[in-house]
């Protein structure tokens, strides 16, 4: 007669579908395990994605100039709340959620401006290539000097160039003054 000696099994059976497999207590446990590896979620910035394309300025304005209006909208409305409201704390928020609102109105149009301004001069200098002619490309303080006598047409043009430099003056011997030593140095 011949008698079957257990095989030794190192893993046992799952218990169920659902179950684990048992392992061994007597089977020293490896120092670097084998561990199921879950799969991270990848969190995407389409902003610095390169799946998502890339920016440029004019299409994103095309495509959603239709939150203009719906701003105007909300201004609209903010300004009709503000002027209905009794509560000096709700009515000053109200009034610093317009002043927010009205920079960033004018802020976007600075911004189209100095768009606008640009790609003009990126057309002369096309037609002075067509033409054969070398390209000459503005210095940023040249740009910035075309920016301020801009500026400053348009401050003469609205009558208020008067103020703005008296504003100006003020503000520059505010800062002389600092400059200056104390009489307490002295």
């Amino acid at each position: 007669k011949k008698t079957s000696k257990p095989t030794k099994a190192t893993v046992k059976q799952q218990q169920g579908k659902k179950g684990p497999l048992e392992m061994s207590a007597k089977k020293r446990v490896p120092f670097l395990r084998q561990v199921v590896s879950v799969k991270k979620k990848v969190h995407r910035d389409p902003r610095f994605d390169d799946l998502s394309g890339e920016y440029k300025p004019e299409i994103f304005m095309k495509t959603y100039s239709f939150l203009d209006s719906i701003k105007k909208q909300e201004k609209e409305m903010v300004q009709k709340q503000l002027k209905k409201c009794r509560n000096m704390e709700q009515k000053e928020k109200l009034q610093q959620l317009l002043n927010r609102m009205t920079q960033q109105e004018q802020a976007q149009k600075k911004q189209q401006k100095l768009r606008e301004r640009e790609l003009s001069l990126k057309r002369q200098q096309r037609e002075l290539a067509k033409q054969g002619k070398k390209p000459f490309f503005l210095k940023k303080s040249e740009k910035r000097k075309l920016e301020l006598a801009e500026k400053y047409a348009e401050l003469k043009r609205s009558g208020k160039l008067e103020s703005f430099l008296s504003k100006k003056r003020k503000r520059n011997a505010i800062k002389d003054k600092r400059r200056l030593p104390s009489q307490k140095n002295l």
